[in-house]
């Protein structure tokens, strides 16, 4: 561990989501790590200026917050570029955090469902475009404005925050599992593409944690804390991996997915969520 923290120490980087949850929690341990400067990047003001106000009475001169909504290219590029100038030239590390979990019907369901009665809706185009904009082209903003940046300063690194439900899709979640399928794709093509430029790019998966993300749903008893999920990633990211995984369960799930020989696994896994979900028992 001792290793992981030494790689952190003296550099810069940019967290967006970064006001609340893994996201704070990821800028509190860059901090612990020696980190040179960091910069929170959210949209939601008020803890936006609390929690700036509070790591920078901790760490003088060392963090800046600035107010950026990901799903604006512009915001997000202006708060790039502010982050640079307030680093004095270099951005070592950019962690896209910034996200939503969603659940809801692909179309109405077709007999009785507890879910329904709950208040789950289905989620219209205009959802669809919504949860794109946050949870994949935020990510897509953010690599297009610090990879050029990196390229010029000879080497970087990107981390784009998933979820283990790009590896299981879960039932009734079909919104939420394609925007980080996707942004996972994306994440592992570009890793490839700018390997030469020494621009490092992984996805990383939290892990069950937990946040804010679960709204009204129970969280898990087994779910880690955001300090926990926060440790694991930056392991990760110390160690350049490919596909960081925030718990075991995520790194179980990303083996029975894809394997030809464990197709029987995931199927029955989710057919069961699903059953047990219609019936209101919001599992995971």
């Amino acid at each position: 561990m001792k290793e992981d923290k030494k790689y952190f120490e003296g550099k810069t980087a940019i967290v967006t989501g970064a006001a609340s949850g893994i996201g704070l929690a990821l800028i509190e341990e860059l901090l612990a790590y020696g980190a040179k400067k960091v910069v929170i990047a959210d949209f939601n003001k008020e803890n936006l200026e609390t929690h700036t106000s509070r790591l920078s009475s901790q760490y003088p001169g060392k963090v800046k917050g600035i107010l950026c909504n990901v799903t604006c290219e512009d915001e997000v590029k202006a708060m790039i570029a502010g982050a640079v100038e307030f680093f004095g030239g270099r951005l070592d590390l950019l962690i896209n955090n910034a996200g939503a979990g969603f659940a809801g019907f692909f179309t109405a369901p077709s007999g009785q469902n507890v879910l329904q009665e709950q208040g789950m809706r289905v989620q219209t185009n205009d959802d669809w475009e919504k949860a794109f904009a946050l949870n994949f082209y935020g990510s897509l903003y953010g690599c297009r404005a610090a990879i050029p940046l990196m390229q010029k300063q000879g080497g970087g690194q990107v981390i784009n925050v998933i979820s283990g439900i790009a590896f299981y899709n879960m039932p009734y979640q079909s919104m939420y599992a394609a925007t980080k399928a996707a942004l996972n794709a994306m994440t592992l093509s570009l890793r490839a593409e700018f390997w030469d430029d020494n621009i490092k790019i992984s996805s990383a998966t939290p892990g069950t944690t937990a946040t804010a993300i679960w709204g009204d749903m129970k969280i898990p008893t087994s779910a880690q804390t955001p300090q926990q999920s926060a440790k694991r990633i930056l392991a990760g990211v110390a160690l350049n991996k490919r596909v960081i995984f925030g718990d075991d369960s995520d790194v179980d799930g990303s083996k029975t997915c894809f394997h030809d020989d464990y197709q029987d696994i995931p199927d029955q896994y989710l057919l069961n969520i699903a059953r047990k979900r219609r019936s209101g028992d919001y599992v995971v």
